[in-house]
């Protein structure tokens, strides 16, 4: 590698660093390091110098995104459904989720914190909504109890992608040296 290459591998390690940390609030962080590394490997390709990475890499990384999507969405419907919710908890955890998010990130302008509070109290208010509005709306401890477990799994669903953007990075800041 010359130092052009180590100066750009340099900067994507810093800024890959920044998507790791994005994506514990809940923004596209993975998707976004995922896309820089495609720039940079096209860029390679293009001008003739060998791959950075390789496609196959990309491809793993791209796998990693998805799964890490799936995660995060799945773990608060499943939390609803596990303390014994129903599919309108289940929408609602995700659909609260996903509104406390953008909405405590205006409200609440510290970074990361706001997002991530917002991402969780909205899980657990959808997921009660979503009970409440139920036909044959149970006790409200048994909505407690679904809303809880919707939370549960907004966390463990966060901090999951989080773990595969960082999984993604120590990839890609690894493969280029091997």
């Amino acid at each position: 590698m010359d130092w052009i290459s180590f100066t750009v591998h340099g900067g994507f390690i810093l800024f890959a660093c920044m998507c790791v940390l994005v994506t514990m609030i809940g923004l596209p962080g993975t998707w976004t390091m995922l896309t820089a590394a495609l720039v940079i490997e096209l860029c390679d390709t293009f001008w003739g110098g060998s791959a950075t990475w390789g496609w196959a890499v990309l491809g793993v990384c791209l796998g990693l995104c998805v799964m890490g999507e799936l995660l995060e969405l799945l773990t608060s419907a499943l939390g609803v459904k596990a303390g014994g919710g129903t599919r309108r908890g289940m929408i609602g955890a995700v659909i609260g989720g996903i509104v406390g998010g953008i909405l405590l990130t205006l409200f609440i302008p510290i970074p990361i914190v706001g997002t991530l509070f917002g991402a969780v109290l909205g899980t657990f208010c959808g997921a009660v909504i979503g009970e409440l509005t139920h036909q044959e709306s149970d006790q409200v401890k048994s909505i407690a109890i679904s809303a809880t477990g919707a939370t549960i799994g907004r966390i463990v669903g966060i901090l999951g992608k989080t773990g595969i953007a960082a999984v993604c990075w120590c990839i890609l800041v690894i493969t280029p040296f091997i």
